[in-house]
Formats: C-alpha cells, sequence, structure tokens
C-alpha cells in the first residue's frame, strides 16, 4: 500500500451501505471499520477513495451474504481534489471485495470506471481495472 497523491475527502462513514463493482458475488456491503485510521476518541470514523475497509455482505449470493470480507473504495461521489487542482467526482459509491488484506481482488472483472488513486495505491487492482479514471 503506497500513500497517496491526492486530498481525498473522507465521505463514506462507518455503517453506510456501499454497492459493489465486480463480480464477486456481493452486491451491497455495509462498512462497519476502516483499516488504518486514527480519528479523535468518539468521533465516527470515515473513509475515501483508496481506503481499506472491513464491511459484511447485505445483498449478494447466499454463500457470500453474513460475511465479513476486506473491501477497497474505488469510486465515492462527494469529490475530491488531486495534487494538479482538478477536482474529480464519480456517479455513484462503489468498492471492490478482496480475497486477502494484501490487495488481492475476488472478482475478475470490474464493472464501471476506477479511480486512479486506488490503482495507484494497489496495484493487484490496477491489473483487472479496464477503464481508469
Amino acid at each position: 500500500m503506497q500513500a497517496l497523491k491526492a486530498r481525498v475527502t473522507k465521505a463514506l462513514p462507518v455503517y453506510c451501505k456501499i454497492e459493489t463493482c465486480d463480480n464477486s458475488g456481493a452486491k451491497t456491503l455495509k462498512i462497519f471499520t476502516v483499516i488504518g485510521s486514527k480519528t479523535v476518541k468518539g468521533r465516527i470514523s470515515s473513509c475515501g477513495i483508496g481506503d481499506l475497509v472491513m464491511a459484511s455482505v447485505v445483498r449478494g449470493r447466499p454463500d457470500m451474504r453474513k460475511q465479513v470480507v476486506y473491501a477497497i473504495i474505488v469510486r465515492q461521489k462527494k469529490e475530491y481534489r488531486r495534487a494538479d487542482g482538478m477536482r474529480i467526482k464519480f456517479e455513484d459509491n462503489a468498492a471492490v471485495v478482496l480475497k486477502d488484506d494484501k490487495g488481492n481482488p475476488k472478482g475478475t472483472i470490474f464493472k464501471g470506471a476506477i479511480a486512479k488513486e486506488a490503482c495507484e495505491r494497489w496495484p493487484g487492482i490496477a491489473k483487472i481495472a479496464s477503464i481508469v479514471v
């Protein structure tokens, strides 16, 4: 995992539901913790593009439901600023389900665009991504 080259706004708080954009079998995830997040005591932690989260599968295949999985956020509706001054936003929030916490994706096909920041930070996602914005 590498550092981000953008000032990503943390737009997705803990316990929000987010769609998946891969063919892993999960459809909707509920984020319950952000890995590596350090905040003030009592503050609800949140995540943005490129962050590793732990989530439970709310909707999906029967064998995937109620499982705890690792996921990476690849799209968010809230705009964020890149180092060159450009502001980027997507039309939905989306995540990719992982096999393990090393960054290897469970699915083999990603639907939709993937943020460049997520691809730079996680090379396993960059290998499979077809559209990188």
